[in-house]
């Protein structure tokens, strides 16, 4: 992640649910390669949105994630539910980024292929919104 923003959260506004507040946001080749390794959890609200990426492994992690993967429209091409540690998703063509979220958290939010999602930056707290969906989008779009 790098200094152009604090975090963002993730809202699924076709179910009108959020997903996580505190999403960190992994759009270098740094962030990217190290996204949640040496992680031993997530925060029951925490993730990561990774930039670009249309796969994903957990070689190296100790705990399940659920992965959304989302083309440039933020719209919900794939879903993997609680992918343990150690393995691998398919490359999804359509997918322009990945979300990794807590184990879970698909089945709780309902969400589902075809979905709209919102990404927005926050600045101090999730009520503290200071970006529109299209600067947000400026953050996967470099």
């Amino acid at each position: 992640m790098d200094g152009r923003n604090s975090g963002v959260y993730v809202y699924n506004k076709t179910k009108e649910t959020f997903l996580a507040f505190k999403v960190k946001v992994a759009d270098s080749v740094l962030g990217r390669l190290v996204g949640l390794l040496g992680k031993r959890s997530l925060e029951p609200d925490g993730g990561v949105w990774i930039v670009p990426c249309n796969s994903i492994h957990t070689i190296g992690m100790l705990f399940s994630i659920d992965v959304i993967m989302v083309d440039r429209d933020l719209r919900v091409v794939g879903l993997h539910e609680l992918v343990r540690p150690f393995s691998l998703t398919s490359p999804n063509f359509q997918a322009e980024s990945v979300i990794e979220l807590p184990g879970h958290t698909i089945f709780k939010s309902q969400t589902e292929i075809g979905d709209q999602l919102v990404i927005e930056r926050y600045e101090k707290s999730p009520a503290a919104v200071t970006a529109p969906l299209s600067e947000a989008q400026t953050i996967r779009n470099g």
